[in-house]
């Protein structure tokens, strides 16, 4: 019998964990510690924030041709409408649900942590953001005037719908189509492999992230609003343990060790990267890898959570929106914040999956229920802190919602076999 040779060489997993460690090391000790020295400031950071950069282009190179050509494959592989338009009901009931639960989270986080009490703030604050979109806007914008801008823009809302009418016209015309679709997929196939690439690359720029992150705002970002982070990440780590286990409990019929397990690696990702588009690649991954989540689910669900599932967007609007409003010693009656509720929910479907596009979206919501705007300011100080766990929570919901549609629909989800 021949020996059993064990692998000791560390997983991907575990060198990101490592980069990501090395960078708030870095960041909030080693930089301060020599602030004066030219070699550091003027070589040193600088290379370190290019290599983060890069991360971040690479990530972004994927996003476009991946989401167009799954997509397209995705819808086509289902093979009947019928079936495509019960997963597509699934799918966007179970978003806008766990947005809602998300948004009370984030109220009664923002109503237990009370974080603006005190702070007496009148009229001395001004600030500027942008316009919020209005609703009949964000609707519009959905539907492309012309698919090849929007691939050129990279308007995921709008590839989205154009790849979903693309991939049912493959179903609608037959066997050319079938030959169109193959295409499709031979495509997205060759950029899963560029994903493994990419992903080779990311324990350095994870490092390069975090440690330009926390070395440019410092510890002392973090002092004058610990409640507000406080409500916040309490809230991510609530609806995550408490929604998304139950979830996966009752409709998969897995544990919720087996789900966060599977899904670390685009947990982190987006923790980092601060955007659900940027780690759509790991996230896809992961769902198929690790949940053995089927194409035709996958292809679907995710591009489409990545671009109007901001659980974590939503819950943060809902503990700042109080925060401004304590701040400036505003109540906020019981309807009033079921207005928050529902404007939220509609404005995080409009948030793109970029970093710090929930501040702006922030506008609206503060606007519905008569807020001072000049509160934004209150927050876009510590918003990087905050962006990293509300984009973490929006791809850990989409990868909930993807296997609890790929189980509704009949698939066996794999065990996980691989190591820590």
């Amino acid at each position: 019998m021949s020996p059993i040779h064990v692998s000791r060489r560390p997983s991907l997993l575990l060198k990101i964990a490592i980069g990501f460690f090395l960078g708030i090391i870095f960041g909030f000790i080693v930089a301060p510690i020599i602030p004066g020295s030219v070699v550091l400031k003027d070589y040193v950071m600088p290379t370190i924030d290019l290599i983060g950069k890069i991360f971040l282009r690479l990530l972004m190179m994927l996003i476009v041709p991946l989401v167009s050509s799954s997509l397209v494959a995705g819808t086509a592989s289902v093979g009947d409408i019928r079936k495509l338009g019960r997963i597509g009901v699934k799918t966007v009931a179970l978003y806008l649900i766990t947005t809602a639960i998300a948004i009370f989270i984030g109220l009664a986080c923002g109503n237990l942590f009370r974080p603006g009490i005190g702070m007496n703030i009148t009229d001395e604050l001004t600030a500027t953001a942008k316009e919020g979109k209005s609703i009949a806007d964000v609707i519009l914008d959905i539907f492309p005037s012309n698919p090849i801008a929007s691939l050129g823009n990279s308007n995921m809302l709008q590839i989205i719908v154009f790849s979903l009418f693309f991939g049912i016209a493959c179903i609608m015309a037959g066997e050319r189509g079938k030959r169109l679709s193959n295409l499709f997929e031979d495509i997205s196939e060759v950029m899963y492999k560029i994903v493994h690439m990419v992903m080779a690359f990311a324990p350095y720029g994870v490092f390069a992230l975090i440690a330009t992150t926390a070395a440019k705002f410092g510890i002392v970002i973090l002092a004058p609003f610990v409640k507000v982070i406080a409500a916040v990440y309490v809230g991510c780590i609530i609806h995550a343990i408490l929604i998304y286990s139950l979830m996966v409990v009752v409709f998969c019929r897995r544990s919720p060790f087996w789900y966060f397990r599977g899904i670390r690696e685009a947990a982190i990702t987006a923790f980092v990267t601060r955007s659900s588009s940027g780690s759509l690649p790991v996230t896809l991954s992961n769902v198929r890898d690790n949940f053995g989540v089927s194409e035709s689910v996958s292809s679907f669900v995710l591009p489409l959570g990545a671009t109007i599932n901001m659980d974590g967007t939503a819950l943060y609007q809902g503990v700042c929106a109080l925060f401004v409003a304590q701040a400036f010693g505003i109540p906020l009656t019981m309807n009033m914040q079921l207005g928050i509720v529902a404007t939220a929910t509609l404005a995080s479907v409009g948030t793109a999956g970029v970093p710090g596009a929930g501040l702006i979206m922030l506008t609206m919501v503060l606007t519905s229920v008569g807020l001072p705007i000049e509160g934004i300011a209150l927050v876009a100080g510590i918003d990087v802190v905050l962006d990293s766990a509300r984009t973490c929570l929006n791809v850990v919901g989409d990868t909930a919602v993807c296997a609890v549609v790929a189980a509704s629909e009949g698939e066996t989800l794999t065990d996980l076999k691989f190591s820590a």
